[in-house]
């Protein structure tokens, strides 16, 4: 069993409300507001759209509460957060398949269906959080581990995840909860 990590007490600035924005020009880069905070971020390689679909390297439009997070523990130990975080495993996985019946959930690798790794050596999941995109209800080939993580170098395009310098993820951290919303436009 993976230990779950809360924070006792909240600090005082809780985040109620994320929101990313896609920038304008040829380039999918992006802006994730945080209250007085505008930090650079990078979203789906094919931009941002309401008819999101498996493998369309886009980011979903909506509004989207954070559910629990995921960090390597070999290399980030988060300040306690509000928000319900788990020690990745190596044999962690994310299902891709919309044929699979354990579509867009977490499962155990080896796997026979095609997935996505989270446990990665590139530092992108040294701290992911999971977000309420095609959770309740999951909708086959809607698009699955859309995630709030660790930006590359460059802010280089996702697949569809929104993604921060793991720097301005950290100073965030603490100040999320499952009852903050991120809306992605």
């Amino acid at each position: 069993m993976m230990d779950v990590i809360r924070m006792k007490t909240p600090p005082k600035r809780l985040l109620g409300r994320l929101v990313a924005t896609r920038l304008p020009g040829r380039t999918p880069a992006g802006r994730l507001q945080a209250a007085d905070l505008s930090l650079p971020c990078a979203i789906g390689s094919a931009g941002v759209r309401h008819d999101k679909r498996e493998g369309d390297h886009a980011s979903p439009a909506g509004s989207w509460r954070l559910l629990y997070g995921f960090f390597r523990a070999d290399r980030h130990a988060p300040r306690a957060p509000l928000l319900p975080m788990r020690a990745a495993r190596r044999q962690d996985g994310w299902c891709d398949d919309p044929a699979s019946a354990l579509y867009n959930r977490r499962v155990a690798t080896p796997f026979a269906s095609s997935f996505e790794t989270l446990w990665r050596d590139d530092r992108l999941y040294d701290i992911v959080i999971v977000l309420d995109y095609n959770i309740h209800p999951r909708r086959k080939g809607r698009g699955s581990a859309i995630f709030l993580h660790c930006a590359r170098d460059g802010f280089a395009p996702t697949e569809g995840c929104i993604a921060l310098r793991p720097q301005d993820f950290r100073r965030l951290l603490p100040r999320l909860s499952s009852q903050t919303i991120l809306t992605i436009r």
